[in-house]
């Protein structure tokens, strides 16, 4: 197989062509983690019969659906057995604990984690690595989990949005801009991903962020976030917001307050923002493909049970998406969750 970074895919279409394969997946060169976070990986093992418990925060959230999407159908392609365990409701902390606790004793080979308490998921995937179980945490940047695991697999939030960024740079063209910022909840996932598209304007004289305010990471939040902007601010051009539910709820205030001409830019690829692209009420986000992401921390579970993994962080693509480059994306249903709400 051809090893190859993600970062020099220009476009979805090649994207998909390149890792939506039968077989293995290729996944970029990984990189490694801090001291002290990296879990031994002599210490695993694949005796030929394969369970995989794959457990996301919550089922309440589409992305992290997506994600075992991807998860199932590459263990479908390897003929391995993986299951979902995971509770509703992201807030139910205790709930996915007492998950992780049965899924150790089921003995399993491999746990595929993604935690909103990593402090409290600590000491019990210490003790599932003391027993020999692979664990990889998805959808994190984080090379320094309380406790070593055996690989992270994610997207960089803060190279992702910095694309997005300069994105706007090259759509801007040198003409006079002012820019709304909508971050999310305070935090490690809205400094990054304001903070890379910050620095993705960054030295663009034509680009004046005149105002930057939080949007809960709901649709609610980013309406009221994106009507506050706006009328106090009248002479925005562009709002940025930190995940797509927020730039949609602002492109509900636009719609209100009859600004047809702005520039709104979101984070994340969620199905119904990739629609609001094709639709023409959103400009662009950046897909982070979890689809594509369940598929890669599948591969690098198998991997690292066959010893043909030596650890670290994987960092998954991501790809700026426009009114000319959503298509592909949505014709491709079965790597979206939910599906596209009709056929494109």
């Amino acid at each position: 197989m051809t090893t190859y970074s993600f970062r020099t895919i220009a476009g979805v279409a090649a994207l998909l062509a390149s890792t939506s394969i039968a077989g293995a997946v290729d996944y970029a060169a990984p990189q490694s983690m801090e001291d002290g976070a990296q879990a031994d990986m002599a210490a695993l093992s694949n005796d030929g019969d394969v369970r995989i418990a794959y457990m996301p925060p919550a089922t309440e959230f589409n992305y992290y659906i997506a994600i075992g999407e991807g998860v199932k159908a590459q263990a479908a392609e390897a003929g391995v057995e993986v299951f979902m365990l995971a509770p509703q409701s992201g807030s139910d902390i205790n709930g996915q604990m007492g998950m992780i606790q049965d899924a150790i004793t089921q003995d399993v080979d491999a746990i595929i984690l993604s935690t909103h308490d990593e402090a409290a998921a600590a000491p019990l995937v210490k003790r599932a690595v003391e027993k020999g179980i692979a664990v990889v945490i998805v959808n994190s940047d984080i090379g320094n989990f309380p406790t070593p695991v055996h690989a992270v697999v994610g997207y960089s939030q803060r190279n992702g949005t910095h694309k997005i960024g300069e994105y706007l740079v090259d759509k801007a063209g040198g003409e006079a801009l002012q820019v709304g910022v909508i971050e999310g909840l305070p935090g490690y996932h809205s400094t990054e991903r304001v903070g890379g598209f910050l620095d993705g304007i960054e030295g663009s004289e034509n680009l004046e962020v005149v105002a930057s305010i939080a949007g809960g990471w709901n649709v609610e939040g980013g309406n009221t976030a994106g009507m506050d902007l706006l009328q106090a601010n009248p002479d925005i051009d562009v709002l940025f917001a930190a995940n797509d539910y927020m730039i949609m709820g602002a492109a509900l205030a636009a719609k209100a307050l009859g600004k047809s001409d702005l520039v709104l830019l979101g984070n994340d690829g969620d199905t119904a923002a990739l629609e609001e692209i094709a639709g023409g009420s959103v400009t662009a986000t950046v897909n982070t493909t979890p689809f594509v992401m369940g598929q890669i921390a599948l591969q690098v579970t198998l991997d690292s049970l066959d010893g043909n993994f030596g650890g670290g962080f994987v960092e998954t693509p991501t790809v700026v998406v426009d009114g000319e480059s959503v298509l592909p994306a949505l014709q491709d249903p079965d790597s979206l969750y939910p599906k596209p709400s009709k056929s494109y």
